[in-house]
């Protein structure tokens, strides 16, 4: 890393570096320059002659990095339009698998009826089954039976209803012992 120079185009003293613990502190104070005399006139004199008089040089501090550089702006900014660019591709992507995927279960739904379609068909074939789809549907009878159709007709039912008598009330069991023995006295003695 390049040292920074000071205004008068001295550099700064190398330090050694010193292991230092976690919880040390650091020492901001006052730095002291050690004297160079110079021969020369000017600038140069003047500013030999502060140092040589023993004032501490003032420290000026680094400046601090700034929390995002121009190269993280730049490749924020990449990762930024590659999502842009990814995102309406993905949409697509995403809807067209779902439309396979309805697709796919609609083709299993229609397989599913042809083969009942199938098979339904298969029954149609047996003679017998013919038969039995000309009693239902056409009333078919065999050579030697006889038809009977019974066609229920609510109203007819509930007129029918109306002109019923209503049953008469049952016999009370006593008169019903007494005139099973009238009967059994009536028959002639054999």
């Amino acid at each position: 890393m390049p040292q920074r120079r000071t205004p008068s185009g001295q550099g700064p003293a190398r330090r050694q570096p010193v292991a230092r613990s976690r919880n040390a502190t650091r020492n901001t104070g006052p730095i002291r320059m050690p004297s160079r005399r110079t021969s020369g006139s000017g600038s140069e004199s003047g500013a030999a002659a502060k140092r040589e008089s023993g004032a501490a040089a003032k420290r000026t501090g680094a400046p601090r990095p700034r929390a995002l550089t121009g190269r993280a702006t730049v490749l924020i900014a990449v990762f930024v339009a590659l999502a842009l660019a990814y995102t309406y591709p993905l949409r697509v992507y995403l809807e067209q698998d779902a439309q396979i995927a309805e697709m796919e279960r609609a083709k299993a739904a229609q397989q599913a009826k042809i083969t009942e379609t199938a098979s339904e068909l298969a029954k149609w074939n047996d003679d017998e089954y013919l038969r039995i789809q000309a009693r239902d549907t056409w009333f078919y009878v065999r050579p030697g039976e006889t038809p009977l159709l019974v066609y229920y007709d609510e109203s007819g039912a509930a007129r029918d209803a109306e002109k019923q008598t209503p049953a008469a009330a049952p016999d009370r069991w006593y008169d019903t012992l007494w005139s099973s023995v009238q009967a059994a006295n009536a028959e002639p003695p054999n």
